[in-house]
């Protein structure tokens, strides 16, 4: 192990802040940023050597992968947070504007959705993460989700039941098997597996090591911005729910819906948006328009 990652992993042993779920996205990421600089030449860089010049080539690293302004900002946060530890609080603009870092986007002008072509998914040659992205798409997961996720534990027959320890925020939540293509991935993850309690990161490996493990395949295979897998699977519902499709994905907007639509619309939203695990209707227009 390069000293680096392992000064890195030291760092956030060390200073545990936030919940189960927080220190673990913090160390993938870190560990994540340590691997992109070693990549970038700074192989003599130290954890507390951390300049502006490396902000700098992590930032054109993210802009060339084309990663959202929100995964940006997150990323941002914890090289905040590592800056603050090694007692460099000042090293990082306060704002993430100064880096060009565009404002969120809140109500999706655009559909952001993602398709999973096979010729792509068949070079993904982990077969671990080659199911998460199948899980993804198939049940709307966030990537997290995807790797953590207990399959035979989360099979309850008509429905997959994620507990909080696997979600975003610690919120259970259950999403109906409504198709007979949800119930082979399913089947496959659960035979891939094997044991009940077994998840989708394989044993011997953190968290961490499968984050980076799954963001190199993709990156490998030509798969980029994967979340979009969770937009693709929030409007083919809205199809399906509300019988027309939603403003991203090229229908109606709402100032034109007639009242029966209007009710169908927002219906439609509410279970989506307790499928996506969020507790608002109005995040779903991040996923669906408005």
């Amino acid at each position: 192990m390069h000293h680096l990652l392992y000064e890195l992993k030291s760092l956030t042993a060390r200073h545990r802040e936030g919940s189960y779920n927080t220190h673990a996205n913090r160390q993938a990421m870190l560990w994540q940023m340590g691997e992109q600089l070693l990549a970038a030449g700074y192989n003599q860089l130290h954890v507390y050597e951390l300049k502006g010049r490396h902000v700098n080539a992590l930032l054109r690293q993210w802009q060339a992968d084309g990663l959202s302004p929100a995964t940006q900002k997150n990323r941002m946060a914890v090289l905040r947070w590592w800056a603050e530890k090694i007692g460099k609080p000042d090293l990082l603009q306060p704002t993430n504007a100064a880096y060009g870092i565009a404002q969120r986007q809140t109500v999706a002008t655009v559909s952001k959705a993602r398709a999973l072509p096979g010729d792509k998914l068949v070079r993904v040659r982990n077969q671990y993460v080659r199911m998460s992205l199948e899980l993804q798409r198939a049940f709307g997961l966030r990537r997290e989700e995807s790797l953590k996720i207990r399959p035979h534990q989360a099979d309850h027959g008509e429905s997959l039941v994620l507990q909080g320890s696997w979600t975003k925020g610690g919120r259970p939540r259950e999403i109906p098997i409504r198709t007979p293509a949800q119930r082979d991935v399913l089947d496959r993850a659960k035979a891939l597996v094997r044991f009940k309690e077994a998840s989708l990161i394989p044993k011997g490996k953190t968290y961490a090591q499968q984050l980076g493990c799954y963001e190199g395949h993709c990156r490998r295979a030509g798969l980029d911005k994967m979340h979009g897998l969770r937009h693709a699977y929030a409007q083919d519902l809205f199809v399906e729910l509300a019988g027309f499709a939603c403003p991203a994905a090229g229908g109606p907007k709402r100032e034109v819906l007639t009242p029966a639509q209007r009710e169908a619309d927002y219906d439609a939203r509410l279970v989506i948006s307790a499928e996506l695990g969020h507790g608002r209707e109005q995040i779903t227009a991040a996923y669906l328009g408005r």
